[in-house]
């Protein structure tokens, strides 16, 4: 596998990418505080392409810029200025949740830039139920001091089904580092202040973004179980977009792993089209 690379952004930060294989170019974009690594379960699936992941600014691998730098459109910014390190034209995106919003940003603002968007688990409406979840964790470490304590307590997670431990602890080791003094985020903390800033703001209509994506191909995914992404929600997004390819998830709430049958199925069918 190709080792993370790095490329320097407008303002001097230092952002962590992958760049591996030839053919479609896809970029991926992870979820809120996740990383380039929220895809690994996706991998063995894909068809040969040119496989494009970045970690934000202030997780993963990349530096740490402070609150103020994570938002959307920031991060929206250091998605094409990869492809302009790269020399990519042209992308497919695969976002999932934050990933799926800076997606919509992309097609707005840089449609020229974007073959086409597959959301994961995220649209133009945003259940409040899930963004009051993700609050009560954001920015925190998780409690304990082992990944297997933690891989327990994310077993224990409503609307997952059928998910093998193994699994749960292939997450806790992705959303936590073990450390002699317990079990610590591998992100900026203050991602906390960005996040709550946003969650208590006044409410932003995200649709004229969706709206913007019409004649660029469309593919959502969403886990049955969501708290983020409500079943009224996407029965109005494939009503305003009728020839968006869909799949729901069975035995998923936020977000799908996305090896799953269907959201694999989904996925490849999207690429597909887009070759």
């Amino acid at each position: 596998m190709t080792e993370t690379a790095h490329f320097i952004a407008e303002d001097g930060a230092r952002l962590a990418y992958r760049d591996e294989g030839q053919g479609l170019p896809l970029l991926c974009l992870p979820g809120l505080t996740r990383s380039m690594a929220d895809f690994d379960y996706l991998i063995p699936h894909l068809p040969p392409l040119r496989l494009i992941r970045l970690d934000y600014r202030g997780r993963g691998e990349s530096d740490w810029t402070g609150a103020a730098t994570y938002t959307v459109e920031q991060e929206a910014k250091d998605a094409v200025a990869l492809l302009n390190h790269l020399g990519v034209a042209k992308a497919a995106i695969l976002g999932t949740s934050r990933g799926g919003l800076i997606g919509m940003v992309l097609g707005a603002v840089a449609r020229d830039r974007v073959l086409g968007l597959c959301l994961n688990d995220v649209g133009p409406e945003i259940a409040r139920e899930g963004l009051a979840r993700i609050s009560d964790y954001v920015g925190r470490n998780p409690a304990g001091r082992t990944y297997e304590g933690f891989a327990d307590r994310l077993s224990r997670s409503p609307g997952f089904e059928g998910v093998p431990m193994s699994r749960w602890l292939e997450e806790a080791r992705k959303l936590a580092v073990e450390t002699p003094d317990g079990l610590r985020i591998p992100y900026d903390p203050v991602l906390r202040e960005a996040f709550l800033k946003a969650f208590d703001g006044p409410p932003v209509d995200l649709w004229p973004l969706f709206d913007a994506l019409a004649g660029l191909p469309l593919a959502l995914i969403r886990g049955a179980n969501s708290d983020l992404l409500s079943s009224e929600s996407t029965q109005k997004m494939r009503d305003r977009r009728p020839d968006m390819a869909f799949a729901e998830v069975p035995g998923r709430a936020h977000i799908p792993f996305l090896d799953e049958p269907e959201a694999v199925a989904l996925i490849r069918a999207f690429l597909k089209g887009l070759a």
